[in-house]
C-alpha cells in the first residue's frame, strides 16, 4: 500500500497535504482500493465552510457509497472539477491527480488530531 510520508491521515481515510494555511484533500489509496472503482464525487462549492470530521461529500464506487470527511476545518477555496468527468483518476492516482479539495485552514492546531504515515499504517495492519 502507497502511504507518503509527507501527509497526514485522518481514521476515515482521507489524507491532507499542509502547506502554509492551505491543506489539499484527498482519499488514500488503501480507500480507493476498498471502494473499487469511483463512478462519482460529490465535492463542496468553493466557500463552503467545513469542520473536521464531518462529511464534506461523497464518494460513489461501483459497490458502494462513502462520505469524504473533512480531515480539518476551513474554507474551500478551490475543487478538482475534473473529478466530474473523470472520476476515476482517484482510482489511477490517489495522492497526485485524485486530489479533491483545497481548504483554508481555521484552525492550523488541528492537524495534530491526524496520523503520520507510520500511524495510518499502524491502524491500516491492525484493521481499523
Amino acid at each position: 500500500m502507497n502511504i507518503p510520508k509527507d501527509l497526514k491521515y485522518s481514521a476515515s481515510h482521507e489524507w491532507a497535504r499542509i502547506e502554509g494555511d492551505t491543506a489539499t484533500i484527498g482519499i488514500t489509496d488503501f480507500a480507493q482500493g476498498e471502494l473499487g472503482d469511483i463512478v462519482f464525487v460529490e465535492l463542496p462549492a468553493v466557500g463552503a465552510k467545513v469542520s473536521q470530521n464531518k462529511p464534506l461529500g461523497t464518494v460513489e464506487a461501483v459497490k458502494a457509497v462513502s462520505d469524504l470527511n473533512a480531515p480539518l476545518s476551513g474554507e474551500v477555496t478551490e475543487v478538482n472539477r475534473s473529478l466530474e468527468g473523470t472520476p476515476d483518476v482517484v482510482n489511477k492516482d490517489a495522492y497526485g491527480a485524485g486530489w479533491m479539495v483545497k481548504i483554508k485552514l481555521s484552525n492550523a492546531a488541528e492537524a495534530a488530531n491526524l496520523m503520520d504515515a507510520a500511524g495510518y499504517d499502524k491502524m491500516e495492519k491492525h484493521g481499523h
